[in-house]
């Protein structure tokens, strides 16, 4: 039971949301041919999953990914550039806790030629929108490694609330042992957040 209501929650996350800069689509396998592409450059990996490394990589990281989504373990998406439809990075929902009403955002990366356009602010802006109105989400939680400055920096601009470290957190290959930083906004936070969001896509706009 506990099951087949995990799997209708996903079933609702798993949409297409569109913005101005981005869309999001569910992971599919047409998918993954673009996201090979975006994922070459170093940088998209530097502090998480080596996906760009190699083929090989890519193709466990893609179809792990894939099937997690099946399994209705978790909710993964394409982003789009929304003027090309060309895949650009990617990022999903994870720890579904239905009767908590809470779950995480992660796994999310650009292609740096993205960066500072707006791209992962509206990703944000669509992920939060999506499981706080539509969803009634009380809480949305994120981390990233403690010592990635760019992404901790990008969740304290949202603002999300800093709640502390967890030493020794994963093992991730390329990366080793990790300290993860973990974050937070609550439905409570959504309407500030929501509006800071916008206030930084209009600011990569004008």
């Amino acid at each position: 039971m506990v099951d087949s209501v995990r799997a209708e929650m996903w079933d609702g996350l798993a949409t297409r949301l569109g913005g101005e800069i981005v869309v999001l689509e569910p992971l599919e396998a047409r998918h993954e041919e673009g996201l090979w592409a975006a994922c070459q450059d170093p940088r998209t990996r530097t502090w998480t999953i080596p996906r760009g490394k190699s083929p090989g990589h890519f193709q466990a990281w893609f179809r792990a990914t894939l099937a997690a989504c099946e399994a209705g373990e978790e909710c993964a998406f394409a982003t789009l550039d929304r003027a090309t439809g060309r895949p650009i990075g990617g990022t999903g929902y994870h720890a579904l806790r239905e009767a908590h009403r809470g779950l995480e955002i992660g796994g999310t990366w650009l292609e740096p030629s993205a960066w500072g356009t707006g791209a992962n602010s509206e990703t944000k802006l669509l992920m939060l929108e999506h499981a706080f109105e539509r969803h009634g989400c009380i809480r949305v939680e994120f981390k990233t490694d403690a010592r990635n400055e760019r992404s901790r920096a990008a969740l304290e601009a949202l603002p999300a609330q800093f709640e502390g470290i967890f030493r020794r957190h994963m093992i991730i290959e390329d990366v080793g042992v990790r300290d993860s930083a973990f974050y937070s906004v609550t439905d409570q936070d959504w309407p500030t957040v929501r509006i800071s969001l916008q206030q930084r896509i209009d600011a990569t706009r004008a």
